[in-house]
This record gives C-alpha cells, sequence and structure tokens, in this order.
C-alpha cells in the first residue's frame, strides 16, 4: 500500500515535493511546543487547491487519513500526526500568493500558506491595515489563523480571525473544492459555510484560500504601560479606557509581575520601566484616524482621570516607534521566557470581565494552598477576558518531574474554576488533540453531539485530521 499510494502521490506532484524519507519528514512531526511527535507516511507541498483536491480523492479513495499542516505554531497538537505511520501530512506552504487586493472592497485575497507578517506588510503597501496580530506572525500562516480562530492582540477591536473573514476556498474530504471567495459583508443565503469551516481545525475541509477584510491604516498609535494593585481596578481601568476611547482602544494587555520576573531573567534588557514591578503592568494602545495630537491628549486624559480616581500608581507613555515596539516586545516575549524556563502546565482560557477577579483569586489560592511556591505565570489579552494562566513549579523543582506527577490535577483544578466562572477552555489555541478529552464535559452532550454529526456528514471515513477536536 505504502508504494502504491506514493505513487499516486507522484502522479499529482513532482517527486521532490513529495517528502518521505526520514530525514525531509522530521521537521513537520513535532508540534511548536516538542509536546507532541509523531509519524507520517509522507509529507506532501501542493501548489494549488486543484492539487490539494486530488491528493484528497487519492486519500478518499484508499481510506488514508490526512493531517493538514500550515506554519506548525499551534499549542495544542492540532497539526501533529499519530504514531502509527501511516497518516499523509498536507503542508500549504507552497501556497503563498496574495491573489487580489481589492481597495474598494477592502478586502484582500489570499492562499492559505500566506505568512501572517507577510499579509500584514502587504496591506500596509497599499495603505491598509490587516489587524490579525499574534506572537507568531513571522511564522503562522493565514490558513492556519482560519482553522484555530486564532485572536492575538487586537481582538478588543477587530475580533478574532472568522470576524474577519468574508469567504473561503475549502477542499473537502471527498475531494471536491468550495469555492466561497466572494468577498460579500451580506449574503443571507442559508447556512453559513465559512463559520461551519473556520475554527474547525482541518477537521470538515482544508481551507486553501480565504478573502479577508482590510481596514484604513491609523494615522497615530499611542502606547503606554501602566500599573495597578489588584484585578478590580485593572477592569475598572479597562471599562474607562472603553467609556472614554471607545474604538480607538485598540490593546489593552495584562502582564503580571511573576511574569514580567520570568521575562527579565531570560530578557534581561526588557526591564519594567514601570517602578518596582507592580502586581499588574497593562499595556494599552490607543489608535486613531484623526491626528496624532487627538489621540495623545485623549490618552492623557483618561490617565490622568485614573490616577485621581487611584486606578493606577504609575504610568509611562512611549515617546516613539521604538519605545512603544519595546513595551510590545516585553508582552510577546513572555512566551518566550517560558520555554527558556521549562515547560509550563498551559490554560488558554476565557472568562467573563464581571468574574474575572472571582477567576483569579479564587485559582491562585487554590493553587498556591496545594503546591506551596507555585509560580502562576498569568497575563493575557484581558480586553477580551482571554487569560493565558500559566503554571511552573517552584524555584529548583524540576519541569518535567512536577509537571509528569501534576498535570492532570493542575488541569482539573482550574478548569473546574473556569467551568464554575462560565469561561471557556480554549479561547485561541484551539482543542487539537490536548484538549480533545476535556471537550465532552465542557461543551456538553447536545452541542458535543451535534458537533459529531456534522463531522460524520462531511467526513464519513474520518480520513481528516482525525481525533482532533471532536472523535468519532
Amino acid at each position: 500500500m505504502k508504494s502504491g499510494l506514493l505513487s499516486q502521490l507522484e502522479s499529482v506532484l513532482n517527486k521532490k515535493y513529495i517528502l518521505s524519507d526520514d530525514e525531509s519528514k522530521a521537521p513537520y512531526l513535532t508540534d511548536w511546543r516538542k509536546r507532541y511527535t509523531g509519524k507520517a507516511l509522507a509529507v506532501v507541498l501542493p501548489a494549488n487547491a486543484n492539487e490539494v483536491a486530488q491528493i484528497m480523492k487519492i486519500c478518499a479513495a484508499t481510506s488514508t487519513a490526512v493531517i493538514p499542516q500550515g506554519g506548525h505554531t499551534g499549542f495544542c497538537g492540532g497539526a501533529t500526526p499519530d504514531s502509527s505511520g501511516n497518516q499523509i501530512i498536507i503542508n500549504l506552504k507552497r501556497m503563498n500568493q496574495v491573489r487580489e487586493i481589492d481597495i474598494a472592497n477592502q478586502t484582500i485575497s489570499l492562499e492559505a500558506g500566506c505568512i501572517l507578517q507577510v499579509v500584514q506588510e502587504k496591506a500596509a503597501e497599499q495603505g491598509f491595515l490587516f489587524p490579525l496580530s499574534l506572537g507568531a506572525e513571522g511564522s503562522c500562516m493565514i490558513g492556519g489563523n482560519l482553522a484555530t480562530n486564532a485572536g492575538g492582540t487586537n481582538v478588543l477591536r477587530y475580533g478574532n480571525t472568522r470576524d474577519l473573514c468574508l469567504g473561503l476556498e475549502v477542499v473537502t474530504a471527498q475531494g471536491e473544492i468550495w469555492n466561497g471567495m466572494k468577498g460579500l459583508r451580506k449574503d443571507n443565503t442559508g447556512y453559513d459555510l465559512r463559520d461551519l469551516f473556520v475554527g474547525s481545525e482541518g477537521t470538515l475541509g482544508i481551507i486553501t484560500a480565504a478573502v479577508m477584510k482590510l481596514y484604513p491604516l491609523p494615522i497615530s498609535q499611542w502606547t503606554t504601560l501602566v500599573a495597578t494593585q489588584d484585578i478590580a481596578s485593572t477592569i475598572a481601568l479597562l471599562n474607562l479606557f472603553q467609556k472614554r476611547a471607545t474604538s480607538l482602544l485598540t490593546g489593552f494587555e495584562m502582564m503580571t509581575s511573576e511574569s514580567l520576573a520570568l521575562n527579565q531573567k531570560h530578557f534581561p534588557h526588557m526591564a519594567n520601566p514601570l517602578q518596582g514591578n507592580p502586581p499588574n503592568t497593562i499595556l494599552i494602545e490607543l489608535s486613531d484616524h484623526e491626528s496624532e495630537e487627538h489621540v495623545k491628549q485623549l490618552l492623557e486624559t483618561i490617565l490622568e482621570e485614573a490616577f485621581e480616581s487611584g486606578l493606577i500608581s504609575d504610568a509611562v507613555i512611549a515617546t516613539n516607534l521604538s519605545q512603544a515596539n519595546s513595551f510590545w516586545q516585553m508582552r510577546e516575549h513572555i512566551t518566550l521566557a517560558q520555554a527558556e524556563e521549562g515547560a509550563n502546565l498551559k490554560h488558554d482560557i476565557t472568562i467573563p470581565l464581571s468574574a474575572l477577579d472571582d477567576f483569579i483569586s479564587q485559582t491562585d489560592a487554590l493553587l498556591r494552598a496545594r503546591y506551596p511556591g507555585v509560580r502562576i505565570i498569568n497575563f493575557g489579552h484581558l480586553g477580551d477576558g482571554n487569560l493565558h494562566y500559566n503554571i511552573a513549579p517552584p524555584p529548583g523543582i524540576d519541569f518535567k518531574a512536577f509537571n509528569l506527577a501534576n498535570e492532570k490535577p493542575v488541569h482539573e483544578l482550574v478548569y473546574a474554576q473556569v467551568e464554575r466562572c462560565k469561561g471557556s477552555i480554549s479561547a485561541e489555541h484551539g482543542v487539537g488533540q490536548l484538549k480533545l478529552d476535556g471537550l465532552r464535559a465542557h461543551k456538553g452532550e447536545v452541542a458535543h453531539d451535534l458537533m459529531k454529526a456534522i463531522k460524520k456528514a462531511l467526513d464519513p471515513q474520518n480520513i481528516l485530521n482525525p481525533h482532533k477536536v471532536v472523535s468519532i
């Protein structure tokens, strides 16, 4: 079967785009966190949707499972094969063309293998903003962003990837191509297939292209770091900025003292400019289309009000682009600092803002009581309630041993608190294989069974990214 399948694939692709030797396949077999490693019969690199469709027809005829893959930057093992060695990885990195920038419609049509940072740059060249922004933007790809409904730092103003998408091109499990690349903002003609595929993590179809929204490029952006003493003050500060700045508020990120202490340990040049590394450092960004002076005055006015009401104790406004970038790098390097320190027990969660103070105080207390000295690396997109609530062992304790002994009880404790506060166990990283077993309990039986029914209808052979998101 192995040689026969490879021969069939060679009828579709040049042999150099079919990687079947161990050395060539190796980079595609382990996830970014190095948590999951699998095996694959081959890694194939198609150049267009027609080639993807032909590959899928061969795989459907031979009942061969397929793992769609983009930049391979996910945290949940959603693009990693199993250990059987019988699966095919379809990596879309060669499908990296921007097909069209429609200035009048303010859209960009592009293929799934386009790197996010390149898309941002292409949009900026035409005077537009493509607002999706996240730490992995130099290597993650639009197809993966769509497949996981990625969030990032601008969700507060522009929404998740789903909110930026107007149309898709998708290859089905049977090897058919659905062309939904119309770029319409209104299309009320039955079921919204676009929303079905966005966030499905390649389990229902392979996204090969998309039409995405663009926005006018802001004239000015002002960035500030402020110090808050507790979560209640932080939420009140967010409410103040939302009331005063409304849609000009494009970023509201929280970094705790523990997360920034870890940052400075591994990246000493990223010292917190606020005095004394306060309990919470909040990164706030305002973007304006009117003038530099307008947004600067607005920011200063809001900060003055926050000082007078006791919501903040210190603030630093970036005076130039370099300093603003350094503030954002502090935020973005926390994940890298964690990787340098050791494999944390990660939780990508969403909590209603009204329950955030309760969640953090209660969960922190429970963890510290059960695991004295534990480090809680808590940071995230506070404006939309998304926390990266990660747990590291006490100093001097081996990471691997701690995680092996405590991963399950720590996850159970944190997720029980998430459920109590009516939150979500996955905010922006998806389900993959990491959270597969807990999804039924979290979603509820009715919702989970509906998901299974959709999976069975669209992929009855279960060959599209099996054992990810939902099992049938």
